[in-house]
């Protein structure tokens, strides 16, 4: 077992900020039994939460830390060590937690970092110091360390050699893949001790003390995660693992798009894609009130609500899936779109209340970096925060959908109304800016509007999401893009009722269709008769 610092905040760790503390154990002394007991739980990563870390030498009381702490005498750290690489050889597979001794208020701190295992399920004796051994499969249920019920242990058992993906070692890489100046980065900007030892320590040894690999010494290959963050070019090994953000400034009928493409790795994308939004599409007005002293302030999508939004598609998003993350700009809306749809676990009533409890996590690691990097909390709070953000701003509320099989997850927040009115002066100046005459003067045009069965089932397959011309023919029962199909494609652009997502480009690999407004209205007035 290794020695080295954590490579995380220490401080932080204690403080139950940056990791949730039903993943913190704290224990005053060794007391191998329970230890090895916690150790277990955490290597099988029951809920994919990420393991968890066992502090020797710190008193718990009520689930908190008691600081300062009382430590660990100094000349009791190397045979602590060696009787947890004896115990720990009982576990069953082996599994070995990594071990580093901190400095916590001018004491000696053993804390014990036990990731979720390649290998699980686990299970460990009752007693370790006792002569027979009985062996049970050990769990975390909230802070504590349990043995599996006959149900839990079903379902831990069906877990067997599973690993989130993003935790799985990736065989078409090597370990020169990852670059030691992101590494170092990361842990200069977490404030990690170990930032000073990478400088001497072997690199391999650096990687594996960060849980960054795993595999023989003659067969050690980088896990996914560290693909993700510590790789200037992820998207090598992940097609499309970026972001793609598509303005359309006149809406998606309109002529004029911008599009860009955020890559690199992942807090990079994240990074750059939040710093284009507040300097490109945030905006603020003010507006002065006669009655009283204080202006009204607000802006068009509040900044927190973006934010947690786009962190929850890059923390949430499948990187199997060779799809991006989508953020389209109307001038109506923002769209981030991600897939798949959230764990089966949730159920989609849920997404709108104030907590969202996830059984399983899809990304345990890419979680546990952001959290580290402080741009999420990992704590279901995400949609809840973004209601809250929209309503503090006086925006109505977001939108979010998903369908039974869970394929998308789609966050739509609406622009604050005040912004509305300037956006359709602005974008569409021939048109009257007056709400009842356009509302009027498009239910005329809908009223007199025949289309084909085929055409309005076009229209309902691109309500929300852009669809690919051949995905819309396989919906349709059609194994190609067929004659009827394309006409049905083009009459529906003629009439303004669906566009491309990219105008500009007809043919291009990324071209979808969508529902234009004057389509959703089409559709609302079709259901109302």
């Amino acid at each position: 077992m290794s020695v080295q610092r954590l490579p995380l905040n220490v401080s932080e760790l204690l403080s139950g900020r940056v990791i949730e503390t039903e993943r913190l154990e704290f224990k005053e002394g060794w007391n191998p039994d329970p230890i090895v007991r916690s150790i277990c739980a955490f290597a099988n990563d029951f809920h994919d939460i990420g393991g968890g870390y066992i502090f020797i030498g710190i008193e718990e009381k009520d689930g908190r830390p008691v600081l300062p702490p009382k430590g660990v005498p100094l000349e009791q750290i190397d045979r602590i060590q060696k009787e947890l690489l004896q115990y720990c050889n009982l576990i069953q597979p082996n599994y070995f937690p990594i071990l580093s001794v901190e400095d916590v208020a001018e004491k000696k701190v053993i804390v014990l970092w036990a990731p979720g295992g390649q290998n699980r399920p686990y299970k460990a004796p009752r007693s370790v110091t006792s002569k027979e051994k009985q062996y049970e499969y050990y769990i975390r249920q909230y802070s504590n360390t349990v043995i599996a019920k006959r149900e839990q242990l079903q379902e831990l058992l069906a877990l067997t050699a599973t690993v989130p993906f993003d935790d799985r070692i990736n065989h078409q890489a090597d370990l020169q893949d990852l670059k030691l100046p992101l590494i170092q980065a990361f842990l200069q900007e977490i404030k990690s001790g170990l930032l000073e030892q990478s400088e001497s320590m072997p690199f391999k040894d650096l990687c594996r003390h960060m849980a960054l690999v795993d595999g023989s010494e003659e067969y050690l290959k980088p896990r996914n995660a560290g693909l993700l963050f510590f790789n200037d070019r992820p998207e090598r090994f992940f097609p499309l693992a970026r972001i793609e953000l598509v303005n359309f400034v006149q809406g998606v009928a309109g002529d004029v798009i911008e599009e860009r493409f955020f890559t690199g790795p992942v807090q990079q994308q994240l990074r750059d894609c939040l710093r284009f939004f507040r300097n490109n599409v945030l905006q603020e007005r003010v507006i002065k009130r006669p009655d009283r002293a204080d202006a009204d302030r607000f802006v068009n999508y509040p900044y927190a609500a973006f934010e947690e939004a786009l962190v929850n598609a890059v923390y949430h998003r499948s990187y199997e899936i060779r799809e991006p993350i989508e953020v389209r700009i109307n001038p109506d809306c923002i769209e981030i779109l991600s897939h798949p749809g959230p764990d089966l676990s949730i159920h989609i009533a849920s997404l709108n209340q104030d907590r969202i409890v996830a059984r399983r996590y899809r990304n345990r690691r890419v979680g546990d970096f952001l959290k580290e990097l402080k741009l999420t909390e990992g704590r279901g709070t995400g949609i809840p925060k973004i209601r809250r953000a929209l309503a503090l701003n006086g925006s109505p509320a977001p939108v979010i959908e998903t369908n039974e099989a869970r394929t998308f997850f789609l966050v739509r927040m609406p622009i604050h109304p005040d912004f509305v009115l300037h956006n359709r002066v602005k974008v569409q100046v021939e048109v009257p800016v007056d709400r009842d005459e356009v509302q009027v003067a498009v239910q005329d045009s809908l009223e007199s509007l025949v289309l084909t069965a085929t055409e309005q089932r076009v229209l309902e397959f691109c309500r929300t999401i852009p669809q690919a011309g051949k995905a819309i023919s396989h919906k349709l029962g059609y194994d190609n893009l067929t004659g009827n199909v394309r006409s049905a494609l083009r009459h529906l652009r003629e009439l303004g009722l669906l566009a491309y997502t990219v105008p500009d480009k007809p043919n291009s690999r990324l071209q979808r269709y969508l529902t234009t407004p004057k389509g959703l209205h089409y559709l609302e007035h079709r259901a109302r008769e």
